[in-house]
């Protein structure tokens, strides 16, 4: 490594959260009018080709079918109910405060470290992990008339993204990111199509919350705009999962990690453009802290793992 890949590797994770940062938008845009299954479908159906361009460019496409594939499998369920609860919190949610209760993944990545790798935690380390936690409550508000169940999810979503992540540890070593990235997407497809066969005819629907309505209405034939905004979804995927790979994969991962938390900088922005959305003085304190929290833990972590790049998915 030097300066020149560093520098490159910073643009490409800049580069790679802001084109998911759009996917989240996205989402949210068309929460309102479709069903999440049929969004994860289209999304999942548009990435396949170019996941297998991926795979086809690191290492052929024998490496999707490792001996690995069923562990592939059951990670991708674990990254299924991640990316599914995320999606779902979208809808009921307003978009900074999703993101950031999203990012309590660090948070879970250090609890999980120990209990499952044997990682040594400095005491430091993990008064920045209560103090997430802590401003993951002041977030969620809980108790007050201004609670709302759906918060749960995107901490649910961090959970769950941080167990695939201590998964993707043990993994690494043996499966191309490429693979890990394509199984998921087809156990991601799967729980999409599970999910349309129960609730396509619209029989059950429940408009009680924009999270449920989400998850519960009805196929709708797309018009061609939203079509190609949930196809959009897809090539949006795949382009960040490439863009975020090679960012690790050129560059240390304790330099550009830290780059990831200007997502929550994008929630802002598009939730204020869109919606406006703003958040209030509770709001961007629950924000500041688990930014802060996540930020020192992911530097801690710098500082205990060498230093050389790895690919993530």
């Amino acid at each position: 490594m030097n300066r020149k890949t560093t520098t490159l590797g910073i643009f490409y994770l800049i580069a790679g959260i802001s084109v998911f940062s759009v996917q989240d938008l996205i989402l949210k845009l068309i929460s309102g009018g479709y069903p999440l299954y049929q969004a994860m479908l289209i999304r999942g159906f548009t990435s396949i080709p170019f996941l297998l361009a991926f795979a086809h460019f690191d290492g052929g496409l024998r490496t999707l079918f490792s001996a690995g594939v069923s562990k592939m499998l059951l990670r991708g369920l674990v990254m299924f109910i991640a990316y599914f609860s995320f999606y779902i919190a979208l809808a009921g949610l307003p978009l900074p405060t999703t993101v950031a209760l999203f990012y309590s993944g660090p948070l879970f990545i250090t609890l999980l470290s120990v209990l499952f790798l044997g990682e040594r935690v400095s005491v430091t380390a993990w008064a920045a992990v209560v103090l997430g936690f802590i401003g993951v409550v002041i977030m969620v508000r809980p108790g007050s008339d201004l609670f709302d169940w759906a918060a749960i999810l995107p901490i649910l979503s961090g959970l769950t993204y941080a167990i695939s992540m201590i998964t993707a540890r043990k993994m690494g070593g043996t499966e191309t990111a490429a693979a890990l990235a394509f199984w998921s997407t087809i156990v991601f497809l799967s729980g999409a199509g599970l999910m349309a066969l129960y609730y396509h005819d619209g029989s059950h629907t429940n408009t009680s919350h924009a999270s449920l309505a989400f998850l519960t209405r009805g196929w709708i034939t797309p018009t061609t705009r939203d079509l190609a905004l949930m196809m959009t979804c897809g090539v949006v995927a795949a382009m960040g999962l490439w863009l975020l790979t090679q960012a690790y994969r050129i560059a240390a991962a304790s330099t550009v990690a830290p780059f990831e938390y200007l997502g929550l900088i994008w929630s802002v922005l598009w939730g204020w453009l869109f919606w406006r959305d703003w958040p209030d003085a509770q709001g961007w304190l629950g924000i500041g802290i688990i930014a802060g929290a996540g930020l020192f833990v992911l530097l801690q972590e710098s500082r205990r793992l060498p230093q050389s790049p790895k690919a993530v998915v």
